[in-house]
């Protein structure tokens, strides 16, 4: 019997192989990865998740989990709002599946006077116990996770009853800037990738990625479907982010 398929970008993969070719693209693009965040999205990256901090509304003494966290911006953001270096029980997590890019936020963190527990781990196996966590984020990583529907069900076990669950990715823009958007995502993103990083493929993968990706109607299902309540979505800039919240009741 042959092996599930799934995507990696544009193409058809074993669902064993595709961690391992997003291990290379972000492995690939990590020490540059900011860099380009601010060239491909004209610094707006740094809008969107000051939203998804505004929105996640954490307080001092909560503890969260950065999922996906890669350089920790987010988990910067919120180490200074749950007092993680107080004595206040705060306490922020920075995961990722990716060594590469948790290597660089957690030398990021560092250089800022940050010590913050980082973890090596996968979304779909999250070594914490349940009912643990105020909030779990993930912003920009869910599409590139096998199996979305166990990835979020196990954010969700780790949240306790009441917490909240925010999801910050690329979505379905405008319909009128379709097009705009299809020649920017597959012709200078790529050339992008080539002139900064030296690596066009890597982010003609996440172009693509962004377009397998389900939309906001799709993704608000999938999040319900992981066990997730009152559940809501906001588009940022004409829908090419949306960020997703849900509850575990």
């Amino acid at each position: 019997m042959s092996e599930q398929q799934t995507h990696f970008g544009f193409k058809q993969v074993a669902e064993s192989d595709k961690a391992r070719h997003v291990a290379g693209v972000f492995s690939s693009v990590a020490q540059k990865y900011d860099v380009m965040n601010d060239l491909m999205s004209l610094g707006l990256h740094r809008l969107w998740k000051q939203f998804a901090i505004q929105i996640a509304g954490v307080k001092s003494g909560e503890r969260v989990l950065d999922v996906a966290g890669g350089t920790a911006d987010l988990s910067r953001a919120f180490a200074k709002r749950v007092g993680a270096f107080e004595i206040t029980g705060g306490e922020v997590w920075l995961t990722d599946i990716n060594n590469a890019m948790l290597t660089v936020g957690r030398d990021r963190l560092l250089d800022r006077g940050m010590v913050l527990p980082v973890a090596q781990c996968d979304a779909e196996k999250l070594p914490f116990p349940d009912d643990y966590f105020d909030c779990v984020t993930v912003a920009f990583g869910l599409r590139n996770m096998t199996h979305q529907v166990l990835a979020l069900a196990e954010m969700r076990r780790v949240l306790r009853p009441g917490g909240r669950l925010l999801v910050l990715e690329f979505s379905k823009v405008w319909q009128p800037l379709a097009a705009v958007y299809d020649m920017y995502s597959f012709k200078l993103l790529p050339w992008l990738g080539a002139k900064v990083v030296d690596d066009a493929e890597s982010y003609r993968y996440l172009a693509e990625s962004i377009r397998m990706h389900p939309d906001q109607d799709t993704l608000k299902n999938i999040m319900e479907q992981a066990g997730l309540e009152n559940v809501e979505y906001f588009n940022l800039t004409a829908g090419v982010v949306a960020l997703h919240r849900g509850y575990k009741l």
